[in-house]
């Protein structure tokens, strides 16, 4: 698929952004205009501590990205590795606020972490347990337009809201297989009437919320087919309604109407690569040699495990973290699509 027409809807492929500033993306969160922030936790094995403590190059990477190939910008680095103030171990999660203050969620220290939009460290709050306002490894992490933060606690199985300022507002879920019940839920999403959609990792569906937690709708079932999930990891919406749930280990990303019904799946389409890639591959010799030997370079165009989906509702445009292949794929959504017409 580069572009494909299906019930009413117009999606086009654009382009991939990865390489040397992007590795292991988790997380996607949008600015003003083109700039993008993103979480990447690339791990290293360290004997003796364990694979959710390697995060060694933990950080929230700030860029722009524009419309076409080649057109992205490195602004900056926020925060790095280790467990003092401004520092992660295993980030997960990440929002902005309406002052574009950065939100970013830590698995392993429980605890939300602040930052402006220059990366300077503001505050944190949250700690270990199963109390109000406390986490057992939260993950993602949303904002609705009051400035509210909703945060998915997800080893608590459950939904905690706070204040921008951490004061804890309300809660919802609990464990369990039922509708409005979790099992290790992850990734979330909000629409633009404030309702909230989790991607409920280990219930292989999405779940739809009202702004108070009501439970309302799922999404998908278990399974490889049409509009079946495993292990979802993230949820996202468009102005549309339509809802894009992040398939993470059927490495795809699947494509539902607002009704709850299957529209189309996306698999990834990087047949270019990404700018930063192709300068690390062009710089080594050997490797543009092995490339060339490969029959087929068919499977890198594809998703691996991606984490993360998100949609910028001014640029009309879907943005996938491809987290093992350490890119983003973009993809466009057409409002005024034109089928090619040939007179021969």
């Amino acid at each position: 698929m580069l572009t494909q027409t299906i019930l009413g809807r117009v999606y086009d492929y654009s382009h991939a952004v990865g390489g040397l500033y992007l590795p292991q993306i988790v997380g996607i969160a949008f600015g003003e205009l083109d700039t993008v922030y993103t979480i990447s936790r690339p791990t290293d094995a360290i004997s003796g501590v364990p694979w959710n403590k390697t995060g060694v190059g933990a950080k929230v990477v700030k860029l722009t990205i524009g419309n076409v190939p080649g057109d992205e910008e490195h602004l900056l680095d926020v925060g790095r590795y280790g467990d003092a103030d401004g520092e992660f171990i295993w980030p997960a999660g990440i929002t902005l606020d309406s002052d574009e203050n950065i939100y970013v969620t830590d698995e392993w220290l429980n605890r939300v972490s602040v930052f402006d939009s220059e990366g300077k460290f503001l505050t944190y709050w949250g700690e270990s347990g199963r109390n109000d306002g406390q986490f057992n490894h939260p993950s993602g992490i949303g904002i609705d337009t009051d400035d509210n933060i909703i945060v998915v606690d997800s080893l608590n199985h459950r939904v905690q809201k706070f204040t921008r300022d951490g004061n804890f507002l309300g809660k919802w879920g609990g464990f369990g297989e039922g509708g409005g019940k979790f099992h290790s839920p992850w990734g979330i999403g909000l629409d633009d009437q404030n309702n909230v959609y989790i991607a409920d990792h280990k219930n292989h569906r999405a779940q739809k919320f009202s702004p108070d937690g009501e439970y309302l709708m799922a999404f998908g079932s278990e399974g490889t087919g049409r509009g079946q999930l495993i292990r979802p990891s993230d949820v996202t919406i468009d102005p549309d309604g339509d809802v894009y749930v992040c398939d993470w280990a059927n490495d795809r990303v699947q494509v539902y109407g607002p009704d709850g019904g299957f529209i189309t799946t996306f698999i990834g389409d990087a047949q270019e690569l990404a700018k930063w890639h192709k300068q690390t591959v062009d710089s080594n010799i050997d490797v543009m040699k092995a490339r060339r030997r490969v029959y087929s370079l068919e499977p890198e165009w594809r998703f691996a495990m991606p984490t993360a989906v998100e949609f910028h509702d001014t640029r009309n445009r879907l943005m996938v973290a491809d987290t093992q292949r350490g890119r983003i794929q973009i993809y466009n959504k057409l409002n005024d699509y034109l089928e090619p017409q040939f007179n021969l």
